[in-house]
């Protein structure tokens, strides 16, 4: 038994001094994830520091339309929010579909935003692992790896990101507001997750004891019509094999605007530049729809067991694009 100290931050300044003071300490916000991690003895801190009762709760209106979310907002709270389920369907149904309604309850906004890869290898605390103990190997490349990456892979790492939330959030051009021993920061999403490269272990630009407190959607008329798409191996309760957070705006049949972005395919949350760039301007018609997922896809490295994502992901992207430029779409 690994002992652990434990205490109670009731201030922002307090827990980021704490935890900054101390290299073995970290903040401790749902658990959702990190304490079956501390289980497993993947995680190692000798100190943790809970952050619940700090004021990070909020939902708030922004000027322009978007929303601020509070990094200790509840996954379950947001998605029943007027606003994100008005202005951000797509937001809203991935932090539905991410998880149960009881970890919905308990599974805090940054915390989503930290989740751990769920990669077997590095949870085990045994296999090698180059984002568990850097320079060991990835068990994955040569073994079980069909629920793994297939875009933004590595030499070093082909985990998948899990978070259905940050998939909607990539697609929605999100910032991540942080607090640290030396300020406050804002990281644009795509920047605030990073591919695996040679150094898989860091996962994002985050220093120690920095602390995510909100998250920024402005807002865009694309989401008003939009949808997250789930494929996964049984109905609830289950990662994604493929999923598609999408926003379309048509106008006399021409996608004026699009956003989108992949989970369950990459080792981070994939924004689809290349399909939107095909896509935008164009005729809104399965033809242009299969031209722009093929050229998506077509960037991807496979292994014998994940080659079937790169043929799904395609069929899930069109199927997206059509419902939501189909008849009666609000688009």
């Amino acid at each position: 038994m690994r002992p652990i100290s434990y205490s109670r931050a009731h201030d922002v300044a307090g827990a980021i001094a704490t935890v900054t003071a101390d290299p073995t300490s970290d903040f401790l916000a749902g658990g959702t994830t990190q304490v079956d991690l501390l289980r497993q003895n993947v995680l190692l801190p000798r100190r943790l520091v809970d952050i619940n009762d700090l004021p990070l709760t909020q939902i708030e209106d922004r000027p322009d339309g978007g929303v601020y979310i509070g990094a200790l907002a509840r996954m379950s709270d947001v998605a029943e929010a007027p606003a994100v389920r008005e202005r951000f369907p797509l937001m809203a149904e991935a932090l539905v579909l991410g998880a149960s309604a009881q970890l919905r309850h308990m599974a805090t906004m940054g915390g989503n935003m930290m989740q751990r890869v769920r990669c077997g290898y590095f949870r085990d605390a045994v296999s090698p692992c180059n984002k568990r103990d850097p320079g060991t190997g990835c068990s994955a490349i040569d073994g079980f790896n069909r629920g793994h990456a297939v875009l933004g892979t590595s030499e070093s790492c082909i985990a998948t990101h899990p978070s259905d939330a940050a998939v909607a959030l990539m697609a929605l051009d999100a910032r991540i507001h942080t607090e640290g021993a030396t300020g406050r920061r804002v990281y644009d999403i795509d920047d605030f997750f990073r591919l695996p490269g040679s150094t898989p272990h860091l996962e994002h630009p985050l220093g120690h004891g920095e602390l995510i407190v909100g998250i920024e959607v402005p807002y865009t008329p694309v989401a008003a019509n939009s949808l997250y798409l789930k494929v996964r191996d049984r109905e609830s309760y289950e990662f994604a094999l493929v999923s598609v957070a999408a926003g379309v705006t048509v106008s006399d049949g021409v996608i004026s605007d699009v956003r989108l972005a992949l989970g369950g395919v990459a080792t981070k949350p994939w924004r689809a530049r290349r399909a939107e760039e095909i896509l935008r301007g164009a005729r809104a018609e399965r033809e242009t729809f299969e031209r722009a997922a093929h050229e998506e896809l077509a960037p991807a490295r496979t292994t014998p067991l994940n080659a079937f994502k790169v043929e799904l992901a395609r069929r899930t992207l069109i199927r997206a694009l059509e419902t939501l430029t189909s008849p009666g779409s609000a688009s």
